[in-house]
């Protein structure tokens, strides 16, 4: 994942590396979709990424965007800190002469352009859709089938058994898949992406965890393909990237880093959707956008669809200063 320093600080210590992960998401075409770049040596998606340089980089963010133009030509525009992560697949061993690496995430959010595309064909950088990695969380056309065909029964019969870490958790295992996975009672939180991850890893239904060395995977006959795995700890970096991003857009106005300068509602809605993974009621999204005085008309109008023509809106900047807090406020499933 990243260069490789012989280890030893003072004393024997153990070395530790930070690297910098960018998760980068575009809406294309009603589909969320997330930068991926090729290792070298590792034939599976990663994220942008490369070690932080406290030479070279003045601050974090400016390694993260240095390490992003440098793998895709991209640069940058809103960019936010995600986490700290330094455990999956990093459990240092005794034995160890490589760094322990740290990785500090980022949501980053962009737009598709054929200029950005063609410096992303020569980068060796590509789009992929997200749902390809999470496909148990696109409910947009109901509930997915991988749910109640594997994921479930094998989350429930693994919930049954002993748990020896049970005294460090506050919930039973049951527990936790119940609240994550919307069970018994409590509806699907679209927002719970990294709870749901993190369940299956733990359960070791992922191909990370085999990956890891988890016993709970290497008990398995088979690890199920429950979507695309990702190198290192990158899928797990996205997962919690998808999840800062549902949340945020009730509370803040970022789904407009994602249109283009002119849509219509029905666009809006639509992107709101691809992002959220949950189909929302027309006429209740619109009154949400129009209470919450998000857009203003720009007196045009699109015939993109073929049919009447849709009024074109944009996002009205004045909102940021009037509100704390400008953002779609989705309610439960429509």
């Amino acid at each position: 994942m990243s260069r490789r320093r012989q280890a030893g600080g003072r004393g024997g210590a153990t070395a530790i590396e930070i690297g910098l992960n960018a998760a980068i998401v575009a809406v294309e075409n009603l589909t969320p979709l997330i930068l991926v770049v090729r290792g070298e040596t590792v034939a599976l998606d990663g994220l942008p990424f490369g070690p932080f340089d406290p030479v070279r980089h003045r601050t974090l963010e400016i390694g993260l965007r240095a390490w992003v133009e440098a793998q895709t030509h991209l640069k940058l525009g809103y960019v936010e800190q995600l986490y700290t992560f330094g455990d999956r697949g990093r459990h240092a061993q005794p034995s160890d002469t490589d760094p322990h690496v740290m990785s500090v995430g980022y949501l980053a959010l962009t737009r598709r352009s054929p200029e950005s595309d063609e410096v992303l064909v020569r980068s060796g950088a590509a789009w992929r859709p997200w749902y390809g990695y999470f496909p148990w969380e696109d409910w947009r056309t109901g509930r997915p089938a991988i749910l109640d065909d594997t994921i479930l029964p094998a989350l429930i019969a693994w919930s049954a058994e002993s748990d020896p870490e049970v005294a460090m958790r506050p919930l039973s295992r049951r527990d936790r898949v119940r609240l994550a996975f919307g069970i018994d009672g409590p509806p699907w939180d679209e927002e719970r992406v990294l709870d749901r991850f993190e369940l299956l890893y733990s359960a070791g239904l992922l191909e990370e965890a085999l990956r890891d060395g988890r016993t709970a995977a290497l008990a398995r006959e088979r690890v199920p393909r429950l979507g695309t795995p990702m190198q290192h700890d990158h899928r797990r970096i996205l997962a919690t990237a998808v999840s800062r991003l549902r949340a945020k857009l009730k509370y803040r106005p970022v789904v407009f880093e994602l249109m283009p300068e002119n849509f219509t509602l029905t666009e809006l809605q639509r992107t709101v959707e691809a992002i959220s993974g949950r189909h929302l009621h027309k006429q209740n999204f619109r009154r949400l956008v129009e209470q919450g005085k998000l857009v203003e008309p720009t007196g045009g109008a699109s015939t993109a669809t073929g049919g009447r023509p849709a009024a074109l809106f944009r996002f009205r900047r004045e909102v940021l200063p009037e509100r704390p807090a400008p953002g779609l406020r989705l309610g439960g499933r429509a």
